[in-house]
């Protein structure tokens, strides 16, 4: 083993934070280094190119011992654990042609004032490290042994008589009755279990992944219910089976989408295309992972990101994600430096990350996969809820809702999977087995705090979103092949692992099947047959496939550089086998050089019949599939109500509405959630509509979120999400009705056609074990299934269930329960018309305008378990939660309320749109003046003593904007629609910075704006400032806190209707471009657009075609590096990418010929400039460039920025010097760092990020990576090859745009760079 220094681990400012965090502590402790250290091992009989492995890693062999005094501490991986960071540079070492077995990264940290007092040693090394993901160790001697391989575990048999000691010893949660359906069945095959055999029926048939609950009967108060939880969701679908192409048979639900043409690149050619339009489809699904989120939160929430995506890609025969949405419910926040008074000390559950720790770690893991993987997240909700019922009984989230969703694009040919045949073969796509969350499954399923920290341990899982994308990748090449799309049928790798996702493949088909352990990979040779085949390690699918397309999907994988492996086939006879001592048909050995024939199954496929009892006993699975999936017993729940809750009423008569404003607007629910946004790419795939940021002050506010159906339509498909969990603790089935209709609200943000068109994922949470609760789960599944869908005509084709969310722990000498609400989140989708036509909650800016409030609540204004209630609660033993609970009384006034609004919007009378929900009509309005920077006058009705029910009630409703020229026309509208008695006209917008509450011309409260704003806005920055750069966060509040900022000012130098191509792309001549990528990168499908819209023929060129020789650089006259996370970015964005090219001799010459050539150009963009700038040794006038390094607040950032176009020798800005053009900004890694002050000054600058008075941007987030003067974009001297940080590609029509001008047409200024690089080749 090699071990190596790097470079410093922590920035100043996180060495600072870290060094007082210690220090609280010990006081005297100081932190005098901290530094990357690389462990590496060497495979066996071969040397190492030490001199290229330290310019690779740069690092260096010294490791010199600590300073006298100074106490080393190394934090490496979990022993017994591969990290990601070591797979991706694995990967990366060995394209560069070096030997080695594997590598790790870990941080070796000095440390001065070491107490001797041993007693504090533990609390300072619980501070040094997560003993979830990372160990601690004391030497470099101990680091050594990370490598170390223990001796796999045996292949255990289970004695019937001990089940109940392997049910617990292994966290299995079977129930009584399952244990002696398992007696009775192996009795019957006259033998007993082995371990594996346990383990995956445990899996299979948790209540995580069989919702045996939700197929229960149930008999509540002593009287049997008519339907089971499954059949209730059901009945939706029967009543509005409308629009609806798949139901509860796939990993997601398929519904109807209008048509569109694909365009992605021919399978065969490369050649982007563009398909024939044709009925469109799109796949929806919504998942948590709530258990793994506790127990790690940014592993937790990542990986829950990543199954959700791969559901969408796995419906059907193969779907493509499109775009993504997620949530956070957790207990108070508990900020040390933002204390609120309703935020009550308590004990805490030791074995569960906090409320903070998961919002700064697990907002974080969700979006990285969503980045890394190219998936924009648009939409998302975060509530932040805690009641006390007890000194020991708390209601609250301390085991967290992680909600993940999305929505994808499917082919109608692809929604159906087709039925294996004997014979088929069994593939194993992704990455390789590891032991990482072993019985997960089983382990979400029980009270968290009841199995043992080893077992919480098991069920932790790791990300690794560069595979996924890999994944990814094969599966949109096969789909592109058409009626020839190989995959017959397949199912990601989630809890259970294979243990699950293998026998649903082939049950679903009716087959059985032989699979051989020793061909799955595996990145660990100490896995048990037990940890091999149950271990739930990420970014894995299994497909069937005929054994006559084995070779060419193997070509596919090649290709893409995506591990897979031939496994098994399936049986005729319905039995699963599983071992090392099988024999499977020699077709299923494929390398990339051997070329399989077509088997003869008939005689060569192993059945149970064919093999010799001697080898199947050695066999660690050896099981008819009706074990499995047969007949277990099925859960009856015998429940009843539980008292009714008896919280205390909130007397509003004694509150100060000013102090009483500033609260509800300093509540994390309602609060400013843009340290959950911003950390979060919303404009990959350039099919964004809608995200959440709105208007030039970019504040994210927009109430739902939409996508285009394709890149020549408007056309396209809305999302919002619903959620009032907290009133379930007060009526569990009024709070289900109010997160549907809050969906619906929300959703009325877009042009929706038709409530029928609107489908819900329903994702349901409770603490089904804690008496009572089960029933007030049947009585929200109930108010929503049978009564208020069918009622709406809307269906739930989909949804998911996690139940049980409490979690028990000891504190004090007392046992200690948290238990959630009854929680219903609902994510409602629906196809577009006409994306153009949305409203965001942007006020227009002319004073003769009215804001009018339609309040379905129809005047009752209920205040029970509002957030004004739950800011007061420090002001009584019991929390002030309790009053009439807000309701959906009748959905006649709901279809009223929707009907109007497309109506309205119809004929052109709204200008703005926002729902009251959390905070109420409040929150709302002040978040409309938020957004546009402009004042209000809040008038209240005629009665003051209704003065706070009237603006803080969380009642249905909406505001919006009418100009005062039309209030007669949208009063008549209202009057049709029999909603006069609940709308009133409730403010109108001012200039003046304030914002005031007025009764008859008196003022009743005044707030100034910016007042109301630090409120808002004080979670944000404080969570930034535990997060991020503190000064980052501090410069972000002082420029969004100031209303006379101008914002996103853009200006023009030149007419974009002007197109500088056409007389080119009239010759009928289409030069041809590669659209270069490597593994990881994701934005090629939009670079190729905009060169084809420009002229170009664009063709697909992974870097495997030009190191395989399959294509050379000589073909092409452009050449456009993409954005993405080559390689996971693990060595620093682009040098995987670079290295790629640099460490191979031939490919190197290749590129250095391709810059040299006058007549060639090429674009980077984003990973691609990262990429280009480390090859400018290389390339003709750009020694001068920079390296692009971390950005200055530490922080992946996706923005909306301000750029002006400098004069420079660009040939793809000609003519747009001096033009400031808002874009895209989506990177973790932009600062431009130069070698000198002297380059800084020679290189040619093309872009440079400004502020709204057209200086340049000094200050984030207006310069959001903190690049000297704001650059972002150089240029060779002549001009040819132009690199760029921002997104150009993904913005080149106004809809793509969170915000633009309206008098900007259909395309943005942004093609005229594609344009432009037509017309110069002539």
């Amino acid at each position: 083993m090699i071990v190596l220094k790097g470079a410093s681990a922590l920035s100043p400012f996180r060495l600072a934070r870290f060094e007082s965090r210690l220090q609280t502590t010990v006081p005297e402790l100081h932190i005098v280094g901290a530094w990357h250290c690389y462990l590496i091992q060497i495979k066996s009989g071969h040397t190492l190119d030490m001199s290229a492995l330290h310019r690779i890693l740069q690092a260096e062999s010294v490791s010199e011992p600590p300073q006298e005094h100074v106490v080393s501490r190394y934090v490496m991986p979990r022993l017994g654990t591969h990290s990601p960071w070591s797979s991706k540079t694995t990967e990366l070492l060995h394209g560069a042609g070096q030997p080695i077995a594997r590598i790790e990264r870990g941080t070796r940290i000095d440390l001065l004032g070491w107490s001797a007092n041993a007693a504090t040693c533990p609390a300072i090394a619980k501070q040094l490290y997560d003993p979830m993901t990372q160990s601690l160790l004391e030497s470099e001697d101990e680091v050594k042994t990370l490598f170390n391989v223990p001796e796999p575990l045996s292949l255990e048999r289970i004695a019937l008589i001990d089940l109940e000691h392997a049910n617990t010893r292994w966290g299995l949660a079977l129930t009584a009755d399952e244990i002696d359906y398992l007696r009775t069945r192996y009795t019957e095959l006259n033998r007993v279990p082995s371990d594996v055999e346990l383990m995956m029926f445990a899996q299979a048939n948790s209540e995580h992944c069989r919702h045996k609950i939700f197929n229960a009967t149930w008999t509540i108060n002593d009287k049997e219910q008519q339907h089971s939880l499954f059949q209730m969701i059901k009945h939706t679908h029967q009543h509005t089976p409308q629009y609806t192409l798949s139901a509860y048979a796939d990993n997601a639900a398929v519904i109807e989408g209008h048509p569109t043409a694909r365009y992605r690149p021919d399978p065969i050619t490369g050649e982007y295309r563009h398909e024939a339009v044709l009925p469109g489809a799109f796949q929806i699904k919504v998942e948590t992972h709530n258990h793994p989120t506790a127990i790690a939160p940014f592993p937790g929430a990542s990986t829950g990101a990543g199954g959700e995506i791969r559901d969408e890609g796995a419906t059907g025969r193969g779907g493509k994600p499109k775009a993504g949405l997620s949530g956070f419910s957790v207990s108070h926040l508990r900020i040390p430096t933002l204390p609120h008074p309703w935020e009550t000390p308590r004990a805490l559950n030791p074995r569960m990350a906090s409320a903070l720790d998961i919002m700064l770690e697990g907002p974080l893991g969700s979006a990285a996969f969503n980045n890394e993987f190219g998936r924009p997240n648009l939409l998302g909700y975060f509530r932040s809820f805690e009641l006390s019922a007890s000194k020991t009984l708390t209601r609250a989230y301390d085991k967290p809702i992680m909600l993940a969703g999305g929505l994808g694009a499917i082919d109608r040919i692809h929604i159906k999977k087709l039925r294996l045949q004997p014979g088929d073969v069994i593939i194993v796509l992704g990455g390789p087995a590891m032991l990482i969350g072993l019985g997960g499954g089983a382990a979400s399923s029980v009270t968290s705090g009841t199995s043992t920290e080893a077992l919480d341990f098991a069920s932790v899982q790791r990300d690794n979103p560069e595979m996924q994308r890999r994944c990814q990748e094969v599966i949109d090449h096969c789909v592109a092949l058409g009626t020839n799309n190989p995959i017959r049928s397949f199912h990601d790798v989630g809890a259970g692992g294979l243990s699950n996702a293998i026998p649903e493949l082939l049950h679903d088909s009716e087959v059985g099947g032989v699979i051989d352990l020793a061909k799955i990979p595996s990145d660990d040779p100490s896995l048990s047959p037990l940890e091999l085949w149950c271990n739930e390690s990420q970014e894995r699918y299994v497909l069937g496939i005929s054994a006559a397309h084995l070779q060419a999907f193997a070509a596919i994988c090649t290709r893409e550089r995506c591990p897979f492996a031939a496994v098994g086939v399936a049986t005729a006879t319905e039995q699963l086998i599983v071992g090392y001592g099988v024999t499977l048909p020699a077709a299923l050995h494929v390398t990339e050089q051997q070329t399989p024939q077509r088997a003869n199954h008939t005689e060569t496929s192993p059945t149970p019949n064919t093999l010799p009892p001697s080898v199947r006993e050695a066999f660690a699975i050896d099981l008819p599939m009706d074990v499995l999936f047969g007949k277990a017993p099925k859960m009856h729940r015998n429940t009843a109500h539980p008292p009714p809750p008896h919280w205390p009423t909130l007397d509003s008569t004694q509150l100060d509405l000013h102090h009483a404003g500033l609260r509800v607007l300093a509540h994390p629910t309602v609060a400013a959630k843009n340290f959950l946004v911003t950390i979060g790419d919303r404009s990959i795939g350039g099919l964004t509509a809608r995200e959440q940021m709105i208007g030039p002050w970019q504040l994210p506010l927009a109430d739902c979120a939409i996508t285009l159906a394709g890149f020549g339509t408007y056309a396209g498909e809305a999302f919002a999400i619903g959620e009032r969990a907290p009133l379930a603790l007060l009526n569990s089935a009024a709070a289900a009705r109010m997160a549907v209709g809050e969906a619906i609200t929300n959703l009325c943000a877009a042009p929706v056609e038709s409530l029928s068109m609107v489908k819900l994922s329903a994702n349901w949470m409770a603490a089904a074990e804690h008496p009572g609760e089960d029933a007030l789960l049947y009585d929200a599944v109930k108010a929503i299934g049978i009564e208020l869908c069918p009622a709406l005509d809307i269906s739930i084709p989909v949804g998911k269930d996690s139940l049980s969310m409490q979690s028990r722990w000891q504190a004090d000498g007392a046992t200690h329960t948290c238990i959630s609400p009854v929680s219903l989140v609902i994510s409602a989708f629906t196809p577009v018309a006409d994306a153009r036509r949305q409203l965001t909650p942007l006020l227009h800016h002319q004073t003769n305008s009215e804001l009018w409030l339609i309040a379905l609540d129809g005047g009752k204004q209920r205040l029970g378990g509002s957030v004004l209630a739950q800011v007061h609660a420090d002001s009584a033993a019991l929390p002030t939660f309790g009053g009439e609970c807000p309701d959906l009384d009748t959905p006649e006034t709901l279809r009223a309320f929707f009907a109007l609004m497309n109506d309205a919007r119809n004929a052109g009378l709204l200008l703005a749109y926002h729902d009251r929900s959390d905070g109420g009509a409040f929150a709302a309005l002040c978040e409309m003046a938020f957004a546009s920077h402009l004042g209000l006058d809040i008038t209240c009705d005629n009665r003051t003593e209704h003065l706070f029910p009237h603006l803080f009630n969380e009642e249905l409703g909406a505001i919006v904007q009418v100009a005062d020229e039309h209030r007669t026309a949208f009063t008549d509208l209202v009057e049709q629609h029999g909603l006069t008695a609940y709308t009133q006209r409730i403010a109108h917008p001012t200039t003046a910075p304030s914002i005031r509450i007025m009764h008859n011309d008196q003022c009743l409260a005044q707030w100034t704006w910016e007042t109301l704003f630090d409120a808002w806005w004080s979670v944000t920055h404080a969570m930034q400032r535990l997060r991020d750069n503190p000064e980052c966060a501090d410069e972000e509040r002082e420029i969004a806190r100031t209303f006379t900022a101008p914002g996103l000012k853009p200006t023009l130098s030149f007419d974009p209707a002007v197109d500088v191509a056409m007389p080119f792309i009239a010759t009928g001549i289409r030069p041809t471009v590669a659209i270069l990528r490597e593994q990881g990168i994701n934005g090629h499908i939009e670079m190729a657009l905009c060169f084809e819209r420009a002229g170009f023929h664009c063709v697909d060129i992974h870097m495997n075609d030009l190191i395989t020789g399959r294509v050379h650089l000589d073909e092409f006259v452009g050449l456009a590096a993409c954005g993405g996370f080559s390689y996971g970015d693990v060595l620093g964005a682009g040098r995987g990418w670079a290295t790629s090219i640099l460490e191979r001799t031939a490919l190197r010459d290749q590129f250095a010929a391709f810059f040299t050539r006058t007549d060639r150009f090429a674009l980077g963009v984003c990973n691609g400039c990262q990429m280009l700038s480390q090859l400018k040794s290389m390339i003709p006038g750009a020694e001068h460039w920079p390296r692009f390094v971390r950005n200055r607040s530490e922080q992946f950032e996706a923005r909306t920025a301000l750029l002006e176009v400098i004069q420079s020798p660009s040939i793809f800005l000609s003519g747009m010097a001096g033009s400031r053009l808002p874009v895209a900004v989506a990177h973790g890694e932009g600062y431009a760092m130069f070698d000198t002050p002297a380059d800084q000054a020679a290189a040619h600058v093309a872009l440079r990020y400004i502020n709204g008075h057209g200086q340049a941007a000094t200050h984030y987030p207006l310069n959001p990576n903190g690049s000297p003067n704001g650059i972002t974009g150089l240029t060779t001297t002549d001009g040819r090859i132009t690199i760029l940080m921002p997104h150009p590609e993904r913005t080149p029509r106004t809809i793509n745009l969170s915000w633009s001008p309206n008098e900007w047409g259909e395309d943005t200024p942004w093609l005229r760079l594609f344009r432009n690089a037509r017309a110069w080749v002539g």
